[in-house]
């Protein structure tokens, strides 16, 4: 029968106690290297989320500049046509000018039928145009803007606003929102500034 030695028991216990001690220091550096990993982790998904909402708003910038093309492309793809177009416009319009009023009021037959036809071959290019978003500028009456109207000259009129345009000698037109054509126009001169008190003016 054996007995066990004190002495062993002792040396046994004291190595178990030994060999326990080291584990303190690994899992502090445990600890620290989950910590980077997770710092480390979430500077990634940062990273990442910020580049993903780059990346829609570029798609969606992308996707209205490519619309406003596209639109910009359908409004104004006839701009060199219209132009050309206008000249008809205009040859159409200095043939009703050519016949007086009064023989134009008096005007019977195949004179009249004539007269008849060009008139209504001016309306029908004007909706064809307006059609294709080639509208005429009527800026008779309204307020000079260089960026519609070119002024020829100016005409002395203090009944009106000075500024104000009081005679067209050819008509404009826009496309979309630019302008295809500016008027050729005059413009008052010596009346009062436009957006004066009347009572200033008068003074």
């Amino acid at each position: 029968m054996q007995h066990d030695d004190p002495r062993q028991s002792t040396v046994e216990a004291g190595a178990g106690v030994a060999h326990e001690a080291p584990h303190d220091a690994p899992a502090s550096q445990d600890g620290s290297a989950a910590d980077a990993k997770l710092a480390a982790m979430t500077a990634e998904r940062d990273e990442l989320k910020d580049r993903t909402l780059r990346t829609l708003a570029e798609m969606e910038n992308l996707r209205r500049r490519t619309e406003r093309e596209v639109a910009d492309g359908r409004t104004y793809a006839v701009t060199n046509f219209a132009r050309d177009v206008l000249n008809v416009a205009d040859n159409i319009r200095r043939a009703l000018d050519s016949v007086p009023a009064e023989a134009r009021a008096s005007a019977e037959g195949a004179l009249k039928g004539l007269i008849d036809g060009i008139e209504l071959t001016e309306r029908d290019l004007a909706k064809t145009l307006e059609r294709h978003g080639v509208k005429v500028v009527e800026p008779k009456g309204q307020r000079f803007d260089p960026n519609r109207h070119q002024a020829m000259f100016e005409v002395p009129d203090p009944e009106v606003p000075a500024g104000t345009v009081v005679q067209v000698v050819q008509s404009g037109y826009v496309i979309g929102d630019r302008t295809l054509r500016p008027a050729l126009v005059g413009v008052a001169k010596g009346g009062p500034k436009a957006g004066a008190p009347a009572d200033a003016a008068q003074a």
